[in-house]
């Protein structure tokens, strides 16, 4: 198993991607994972060592035959333990506490439930005892096709079908997109969710790190006036992947697809869209989604509202060379709104 550039997974034995290499080119790897070279002899000779002690116990292995570094990068550090029972992918983190993985877990386990679309199953969270934390998980051996953008489509849509909630709109805990945390407040109303907790949030994070106060006024003013976009559209919670982009898409080696890295959420299920302009979805993908899951009134007029969070986003974590992108999208609107 792998690692992308979010901290989720790669192909280990070839590449993979359903969108080129230029689809996202100001896209930075700056979530892939590091390992120094003493960082696993160091692990191997402590004596109290959680994850060792979890995969020696839990994880039903006598042994672990050997441990392999995976990636490189600054944020996370990741492994594949081979043993008796099997591989495991562990991540790691020395200055974070839990509370990142587990939001990681509780997506991938809420998603796994769903039995649809393949992910890795989360075995366990925990702390570090010299700092930090951890999560194990399951060792998906990647395939060496692309995979099917048809298969994917209708899987994804199946989980979105299966994947709903009494709650509202939301998640049961806060977690990240990328390295920006997201709020998942439970709101019973779709609109007020996505302006309060997604376009809102990231148009005062804008607005806090570079003084943009023109994007930040333009996009309230874009909040204000997307009730009509709604119209006819029916809006239930999906569980939604919540970062669908190429970088977090495989398949495995029966070639079925496999999402990674999440950032789940309940939303509109159009919102696991927000991500295309990274992902390279084709017309097989959208045929196929929308036979399990048909198109709503009004989408072609959501979609931009959707990638805008995205943009925002990357704005943010990336700086000016994604503002262009979101500030055509908000000014786009405010012409058709008449806002």
């Amino acid at each position: 198993m792998v690692l992308n550039s979010h901290g989720g997974f790669l192909l280990l034995s070839s590449s993979f991607s359903f969108s080129s290499p230029s689809l996202c080119p100001l896209r930075p790897s700056l979530f892939k994972h590091r390992t120094p070279h003493n960082y696993f002899s160091i692990m191997a000779a402590m004596s109290d060592d959680p994850i060792r002690e979890w995969i020696l116990t839990e994880g039903k292995a006598t042994k672990i035959t050997r441990i392999s570094p995976i990636g490189g990068g600054c944020i996370n550090y990741a492994s594949r333990y081979d043993t008796d029972a099997g591989s495991f992918f562990v991540k790691s983190n020395r200055n974070i506490g839990p509370s990142m993985f587990e939001g990681e877990a509780l997506g991938l386990g809420a998603m796994y439930e769903t039995s649809t679309i393949r992910v890795p199953r989360p075995f366990k969270v925990g702390p570090l005892p010299t700092g930090g934390s951890f999560i194990i998980m399951e060792f998906i051996e990647f395939g060496g096709s692309r995979g099917s953008q048809s298969a994917l489509g209708r899987k994804l849509a199946e989980m979105h079908k299966a994947g709903k909630s009494s709650k509202g709109f939301g998640f049961d805990v806060d977690n990240t997109i990328g390295s920006t945390p997201q709020i998942n407040t439970w709101t019973s109303n779709w609109i007020e969710f996505y302006a309060e907790h997604r376009l809102g949030y990231q148009l005062t994070l804008a607005l806090k790190q570079f003084g943009d106060s023109e994007i930040h006024e333009k996009g309230e003013r874009l909040i204000k006036n997307t009730q009509q976009l709604f119209e006819g559209a029916v809006l239930e919670p999906c569980l939604l992947h919540g970062d669908l982009w190429s970088g977090n898409i495989s398949s495995d080696k029966n070639g079925d697809p496999v999402i990674l890295d999440p950032a789940c959420y309940y939303g509109h299920n159009e919102a696991d869209f927000g991500m295309s302009w990274c992902a390279g979805f084709g017309g097989s993908f959208y045929t196929s989604y929308f036979e399990v899951m048909p198109k709503q009134p009004g989408f072609e007029k959501r979609r931009d509202l959707y990638m805008l969070y995205h943009y925002l986003n990357h704005y943010n974590l990336f700086g000016y060379g994604y503002r262009s992108s979101a500030m055509s999208i908000i000014d786009n609107y405010l012409r058709m709104l008449k806002a």
